[in-house]
């Protein structure tokens, strides 16, 4: 393995990093960097580096990030200016964030002078997919070094074993149970593993970390006011807020009314289904209210057009394509799409649920004397849609007539 001189390790301090690590300098007897993104994943990062330095990785060569408004303004909100959702349920919380951790990764591999990247996701999984995707579209001469696909630790209670033998501090370990595994962000944190293998077991209440279940959340609904201007949110109750401070309170307030819980079996990349469970309080208000301001603002056959790419968009997302050029191709038309999406949006959250309350919009297309059903003071002749009827029924009516139906 001595070809490789200098690897840049996307490192959070968990078990499955820490153990690589230690099977780095083993295996590869090479120069380490670490990196750890903040992403909003609300925990402590400052241990990773004190794990780090107790293995013997130089001071310099340890990256800590606090990543968190470039994450929300440069990938969550687009993506949700797409309206992206995968398979009809998932919020592509984890997915979105691979993109990220993979540019500022190779950032750093070129500023290092690196000549290989390492993370720690499975050779079962997307997140390896997302990954060296993104790190080979940005550096296409880069070594990535996958250890799922290279070491015999494959499974939890292997790395559990490696960690106590190697004198690694292991978090939430749980006798010989392996714990759930986890990843959080600022739009989300998911759950897989363990009992949530089985699709037929419902999750425990003590595993949802971010929300109450909507059964505890409070008997009364609260109002809240969204300020968009070109399909993000800007302003929450009129207080103008940058992306992650936005982020961050509609997470704190949906989780407080239970919202934004999920458990889907997803279609993976790989070809295998996968159950996960995940919060998502903040997108899920997002989603809804964007949608909402859509609604109010855009052409009918614009909104059209994006709903028949939103589920190719979510795809490119979802298998790693972030920095593909279909993906940016239509980033740039989602984008141009946004640029009378503006206005207000007023959200009701009770007991689990989003709901519409109003919308308000200076390029509203709502033309309310041509929609009323009273006198319209001859705004809109009904009599026009006789013959908008017979000339859409014109291909039907030839058909009818001819015996075919």
């Amino acid at each position: 393995m001595s070809d490789v001189k200098k690897v840049v390790l996307a490192y959070s301090g968990g078990l499955d990093t820490s153990v690589i690590l230690k099977w780095l300098q083993d295996v590869y007897h090479c120069e380490i960097v670490t990196f750890t993104a903040d992403l909003g994943q609300g925990e402590e990062l400052e241990p990773a580096r004190g794990k780090a330095l107790k293995f013997g990785i130089k001071p310099e060569n340890i990256y800590i990030e606090d990543l968190r408004e470039e994450f929300v303004r440069d990938f969550v909100f687009p993506m949700f200016r797409a309206n992206a959702i995968y398979e009809g349920e998932y919020l592509l919380g984890t997915s979105i964030a691979r993109p990220l951790i993979a540019k500022r990764q190779i950032e750093i591999a070129v500023q290092t002078g690196a000549d290989a990247v390492s993370h720690g996701a499975t050779g079962k999984g997307n997140d390896q997919v997302r990954f060296e995707l993104g790190a080979y579209a940005l550096k296409p001469d880069i070594k990535i070094i996958a250890p799922w696909r290279e070491w015999d630790l494959l499974s939890r209670e292997k790395l559990l074993a490696y960690a106590e033998q190697h004198g690694i501090p292991v978090e939430m370990k749980r006798g010989a149970k392996s714990p759930y595994s986890m990843d959080a962000n600022l739009l989300h944190i998911s759950y897989e593993g363990g009992v949530l293998e089985d699709p037929w077991s419902e999750p425990d209440e003590t595993m949802w970390r971010w929300s109450v279940s909507p059964e505890q959340a409070p008997d009364q609904p609260l109002y809240l006011e969204l300020g968009y201007r070109n399909g993000d949110i800007v302003s929450i109750d009129g207080e103008t807020l940058t992306p992650a401070a936005v982020l961050t309170r509609l997470n704190q307030l949906g989780g407080a009314y239970g919202i934004g819980r999920s458990d889907i079996v997803e279609n993976r990349y790989v070809g295998m289904k996968s159950r996960g469970c995940y919060e998502t309080p903040g997108g899920t208000i997002m989603l809804k209210a964007h949608r909402a301001m859509e609604s109010l603002t855009l052409d009918r056959e614009a909104a059209h057009l994006k709903d028949e790419l939103m589920p190719r968009y979510a795809s490119l997302v979802y298998n790693g394509y972030w920095w593909s050029p279909e993906r940016q191709l239509l980033q740039t038309l989602i984008d141009a799409s946004q640029a009378p999406v503006n206005g207000t949006v007023k959200v009701k959250l009770y007991k689990g649920n989003v709901i519409i309350a109003g919308r308000k919009s200076d390029d509203s297309l709502f033309d309310m004397n041509i929609a009323t059903f009273e006198d319209d003071a001859g705004a809109y002749d009904q009599k026009d849609a006789g013959g908008f009827i017979k000339l859409n029924a014109l291909r039907m009516r030839i058909a009818a007539s001819k015996g075919r139906r």
